[in-house]
């Protein structure tokens, strides 16, 4: 018997209201070590994950280490994007052995978790590995992540999904909760973001909406 196909979206999609979003230590502290990424994109690419997820509503955990004896302050591009929203320090470097960080996943409850932070192989390994052992579906946006070496951030990426993470990038992320053009609701805001933080695809963007008019879909 053959397949027969219909016009729905893969249960392995994401969209705004089926996950959580937790966004690790994006401090000056642990950026100025990070060499596998240059910092602009990393905050580039950390600011387009947090609007995207602001924008579409996106339950959202924000939580730093060692914030005001150590690392410093959130990015603001990120802080910004959730102006009202408290950050959840720690002193743990694995988030998941956090209390409150764990009493906020368990408030939102949602099986589905998409991580994005510093450095990869500590601060996104430990949480991403402790939520896969407690039967939760995990992501990992591997652009908006970012470690002391390419090696470093490489093999925990590896790591991660060798068992059983599934990676993405920002642009993707931000465009998976779009999904549809069609989604007028939404449009401005999807490329809004995307010519603020989208790189040279923001650029694009911006030429063809000012030169021709155009207009995605």
């Amino acid at each position: 018997m053959s397949l027969i196909a219909t016009p729905t979206p893969g249960a392995r999609l994401l969209s705004p209201k089926d996950h959580t979003l937790v966004m690790i230590d994006f401090q000056s502290q642990m950026a100025f070590a990070t060499h596998s990424i240059d910092a602009v994109s990393l905050r580039s690419n950390a600011a387009l994950v947090a609007h995207a997820a602001a924008g579409f509503g996106v339950s959202t955990i924000l939580t730093t280490v060692a914030e005001k004896s150590f690392s410093g302050p959130m990015f603001e591009e990120i802080s910004t994007a959730f102006p009202k929203q408290k950050m959840i320090d720690r002193t743990s470097m694995n988030t998941w052995e956090d209390a409150n960080v764990i009493r906020r996943v368990n408030e939102i409850g949602k099986d589905r978790l998409v991580f994005a932070g510093l450095w990869t192989s500590v601060c996104i390994v430990g949480p991403a590995l402790s939520a896969l052992d407690q039967g939760y579906e995990v992501y990992v946006i591997a652009d908006a992540c970012g470690d002391v070496s390419p090696e470093a951030h490489n093999r925990a990426m590896d790591r991660m999904v060798q068992a059983g993470v599934r990676p993405m990038t920002s642009l993707q992320y931000l465009l998976e909760m779009q999904r549809d053009w069609a989604r007028t609701g939404t449009y401005e805001l999807t490329t809004g973001i995307a010519k603020k933080f989208g790189g040279a695809y923001g650029l694009g963007l911006i030429y063809a909406t000012t030169m021709f008019g155009a207009h995605e879909g």
